[in-house]
C-alpha cells in the first residue's frame, strides 16, 4: 500500500484562526487511491517549515508519497513551490502542467499557479493549491496516475503499456490501424523532419520506445523493429 504524507501551508491555520479544510480533503481522497495517510500535519507559509518537513516524510520516513496543499500563487507569502524545488532531485512537470490545464478549463486564474511536482530519493512529492475545492479537482487530475509513477520511482513498475496490449504484436510483427496499431501519426513524411504525434488508446497511455513510426500520414499499419533491424512498416 502507498504511505503518504499531507502537509498543509496556511498561516491561519497554523494559528488556528480557521481550521483546516483542505488537508482533510486530500487524506481522504489518497484513501480511496487505497493509501494509508502517515501524517498530516498543518505548518505555515515559511520554507524553513517547509523544507524541514517535506525532509523528515522524504528522508527520515521514506514514504512513498507527500503530498502539499497551499501557497502555491502569487501572493509574497506563497512559498510551496520555492520551497519543494529547493529539495527536489527531479521535476515531473507534465504533472503540474495536467493540474493547470484541467483547472484552466474553468477558472481563468488557474494560469497563476506554480504548483510544482517532483522526486526527491523515492518519494514522489506535488504541490495542491490552498482551497478544499481546487485541491480536489487537481488531485483527481493525478489519482489514476500514482500508483504508476509511485512504482516507477520505486523502480518496481513495468512498462508503461506493455505491446502486447495493443494486438499481440512481437518484434518486427505489423500492426493494422484500428485493429491493434497503437494510435500514432506521421505528419511529415519519414525519414527526414518526421514528427511523431501520440495519441490515447482506450486502455491508457503508450509506451513509444520501440516504435517506429509509419512512412506516410495515409498509411494503414506500422511495427514495432525486430532484433538489429531498423526497418519501419509500410
Amino acid at each position: 500500500m502507498i504511505r503518504a504524507a499531507v502537509i498543509t501551508m496556511s498561516d491561519r491555520s497554523f494559528r488556528k484562526e480557521r481550521p483546516d479544510a483542505s488537508g482533510p480533503a486530500v487524506a481522504e481522497m489518497l484513501r480511496s487511491l487505497p493509501a494509508e495517510v502517515a501524517q498530516q500535519v498543518v505548518i505555515p507559509d515559511e520554507i524553513p517549515f517547509i523544507r524541514r518537513a517535506l525532509l523528515h516524510f522524504c528522508d527520515a520516513l521514506d514514504l512513498d508519497l507527500v503530498v502539499t496543499t497551499g501557497g502555491t500563487g502569487v501572493d509574497p507569502r506563497d512559498v510551496t513551490p520555492d520551497a519543494t524545488r529547493e529539495i527536489l532531485d527531479r521535476e515531473v512537470p507534465g504533472m503540474a502542467e495536467a493540474m493547470r490545464a484541467e483547472s484552466l478549463k474553468r477558472v481563468p486564474a488557474a494560469m497563476l499557479s506554480r504548483a510544482v511536482a517532483g522526486v526527491r530519493g523515492k518519494t514522489l512529492i506535488v504541490n495542491l493549491p490552498g482551497s478544499p475545492g481546487g485541491a480536489r479537482e487537481n488531485l483527481a487530475v493525478l489519482l489514476p496516475a500514482l500508483p504508476h509513477a509511485i512504482d516507477k520511482i520505486r523502480g518496481e513498475g513495468g512498462d508503461c503499456a506493455p505491446r502486447s496490449s495493443y494486438g499481440g504484436g512481437t518484434p518486427g510483427s505489423a500492426f493494422r490501424t484500428g485493429v491493434g496499431c497503437p494510435p500514432f501519426f506521421l505528419l511529415r513524411g519519414y525519414p527526414g523532419s518526421a514528427k511523431l504525434v501520440l495519441g490515447r488508446h482506450s486502455r491508457g497511455f503508450l509506451d513509444v520506445s520501440a516504435l517506429i513510426p509509419c512512412r506516410s500520414a495515409r498509411t494503414s499499419s506500422c511495427s514495432f523493429p525486430g532484433p538489429g533491424t531498423g526497418s519501419a512498416g509500410r
